[in-house]
Formats: C-alpha cells, structure tokens, sequence
C-alpha cells in the first residue's frame, strides 16, 4: 500500500495499492466546500477491484481527514456506504 496523497490543484485523493492482478490506483474526486471535501466519485482501477483496495483507501481518507482536521461529505454512492459500514469514523463527517 502506498502513500496517502491529497492531489489539490486536481481536487483529487490517490493511493498506490498491489493487488492478486497487480498494480493500481485507487482516487476519489472531490469539491471543496469550506473545510469539508465533498466526495464525488471513488474509483480502483481494474487490477484493483474485488481486492479491498478501495476500503482500505477510504479509511486512510478518513485518517487523513481526522489528522488534517478535514470533514469529509460523501455524495459518491461507494463512499455512501463505507461511511455507513464504519461509523467509528463519523468524527471526520460533514
């Protein structure tokens, strides 16, 4: 699993991951409002998908949410329903 990264200048969240049929990129578009990130879209790459990637990926956003003092706003159905299966981070909601 590689570093979290917040691409600002592309309002974009990435992260490098290895999975069973190889390597990939998991990101999440987002708008800024204030001080919260609205999630417009979470996506892995093909060879990721199926993998976990993507869950492991929105608990680092939401590490980094709670570290940067971020607040996250899901719109995306994905991040929807992670948020919705780990509420230990509600903390970092909008």
């Amino acid at each position: 699993m590689g570093q979290f990264r917040d691409d600002a200048g592309e309002q974009r969240f990435e992260q490098d991951f290895e999975g069973a049929n190889g390597a990939g990129q998991v990101w999440a578009d987002y708008a800024v409002r204030g001080g919260a990130r609205v999630i417009l879209h979470v996506e892995a790459e093909q060879a990721l998908r199926g993998s976990g990637a993507a869950s492991r990926f929105m608990q680092s956003m939401a590490e980094h949410a709670r570290e940067k003092g971020l607040r996250l706003f899901p719109r995306c159905s994905y991040a929807v329903t992670w948020h919705k299966r780990h509420p230990d981070y509600d903390d970092v909601l909008a």
